[in-house]
């Protein structure tokens, strides 16, 4: 195992690892203890009580971040007529239909989200090699094959974000940055935290959120209290 830094090594001290705070108490002491010299991207790392071998008990969705991600996400369209229109009117960074698809296969990547018309799907399957491993295949369930593109690019730019379980039950998701302000952080970690509560399948038993932790991208992480976040949400209770 590599060695930590004498930065690191110094914010772990600041955080109790027995301890299971409230998001509050995390998001101050991520926000404290981000001291790299760039903007470090603030994370969630959650378990779920769930078995994703099973189709019944997959956990996936989006979700809008009311402050957004802190990132400028490119976005690419495949689109043609009326809806090309409509996606670069809404601010799409590239748009196109056959020469996309072209550049694509000639090795342009340079975009972070894609979104589809239904009817181009079958020309952009032919992309699925090349966009598939990398996350950015359009999707159906993730509001990404549409034929209202101009709302898509509109909130793909605004921080609209996907979650989705992996082999392993979890699910690590970007809310912000550590510039960010606490009220901003916390607001984006109740809509992702609300947002997979309610994807919670019907088949799944037993305790849901089984575990809930928050760092930043050079810092230690911090253990949230699961029970807390689900009264938060349920009852609304401040923090």
């Amino acid at each position: 195992m590599a060695k930590r830094g004498k930065r690191y090594q110094e914010a772990v001290k600041t955080v109790d690892s027995e301890r299971l705070y409230t998001p509050a108490e995390a998001v101050e002491l991520v926000k404290k203890n981000a001291t790299a010299k760039f903007d470090e991207t603030v994370e969630v790392a959650l378990k779920l009580g769930v078995d994703p071998r099973h189709a019944d008990q997959q956990v996936r969705g989006t979700v809008v971040l009311p402050h957004g991600t802190g990132k400028s996400v490119r976005v690419a369209v495949f689109a043609k007529g009326e809806h090309a229109e409509e996606a670069k009117a809404a601010g799409a960074d590239f748009v196109g239909a056959e020469d996309l698809v072209e550049e694509v296969q000639n090795g342009f990547l340079d975009f972070d989200v894609t979104v589809a018309t239904p009817d181009m799907m079958g020309m952009v399957g032919r992309l699925g090699r090349i966009l598939g491993p990398r996350g950015l295949m359009p999707n159906p369930k993730a509001g990404t094959v549409t034929f209202e593109v101009g709302k898509a690019v509109e909130e793909l730019k605004a921080g609209k974000i996907e979650y989705r379980v992996d082999r392993a039950a979890g699910i690590h998701v970007a809310i912000g940055k550590a510039s960010f302000s606490a009220q901003a952080l916390l607001g984006n970690f109740r809509a992702l935290m609300d947002a997979i509560i309610k994807a919670r399948p019907a088949a799944a038993k037993g305790q849901y959120l089984r575990r809930v932790a928050m760092s930043s991208t050079m810092g230690p992480g911090v253990k949230i209290n699961p029970q807390v976040v689900v009264n938060v949400l349920t009852e609304k209770e401040e923090e």
